[in-house]
């Protein structure tokens, strides 16, 4: 199975040059460590940066340079910083070609429930509105079970929606799943996990055709 790195390391093969990417709260922060260098590709936080580098090393962290789940990182050259107002400008005209966030569940249709969970305090619901409706492409980037080893990828989201039918891909510990117009279709797996583990741990529709590969990380 993967760790969270890994998840991030193989979302990354799905970044293209020339791309404007949204990075989510959590696993999905991880994934600009792994953009290949050779691929300019510009990454947008929703606090308002456009241009975000890699995690800074120990030491060299500036605090006030921060992402949208206040974690401290770094500018390219030519990157930009503005208000709010401008991030969230960008991403409801459609200028953001993916988007990949975390998740609570995710149904086999494509819906998706990442900002509340009935009975705890949250803030808000953030951004995530904003970004599912108006996104290109949304990769999920979970953990295939909860803590309880319940299943996260469901016939039906259980938890209020942020958004419908939008998710494109999910990338969990497990596997990698696209989501087609009959389910969840099995795409890859990760490295020692057998094709039954992954049917085990899903709860909606799980469509398996031919001989599914192992991920290249």
């Amino acid at each position: 199975m993967l760790d969270k790195n890994g998840i991030a390391k193989r979302i990354a093969k799905e970044v293209k040059d020339g791309m404007f990417v949204n990075l989510g709260i959590g696993i999905p922060t991880l994934v600009a460590n792994y953009i290949p260098e050779h691929l300019s590709v510009e990454l947008q936080s929703e606090n308002g940066i456009l241009g975000m580098g890699p995690f800074p090393y120990e030491g060299e962290e500036d605090a006030d340079l921060i992402n949208a789940g206040k974690q401290t990182v770094t500018l390219l050259p030519g990157s930009s910083i503005f208000d709010s107002a401008m991030s969230f400008g960008m991403i409801r005209a459609q200028k953001v070609d993916l988007t990949i966030l975390g998740a609570m569940e995710v149904s086999e249709q494509g819906d998706i429930a990442n900002w509340k969970i009935p009975g705890k305090m949250v803030k808000g619901m953030g951004g995530a509105m904003d970004l599912v409706a108006s996104a290109k492409n949304i990769i999920v980037a979970m953990q295939h079970v909860n803590k309880a080893g319940e299943s996260k990828l469901l016939p039906k989201c259980d938890l209020p929606l942020t958004g419908i039918k939008c998710v494109k891909k999910i990338v969990t510990e497990l596997a990698v799943i696209d989501i087609t117009s009959r389910g969840f279709e099995l795409r890859e797996r990760a490295p020692g996990v057998s094709v039954e583990q992954i049917k085990n741990a899903t709860a909606g529709k799980l469509i398996v055709e031919g001989e599914i590969p192992e991920m290249a990380i």
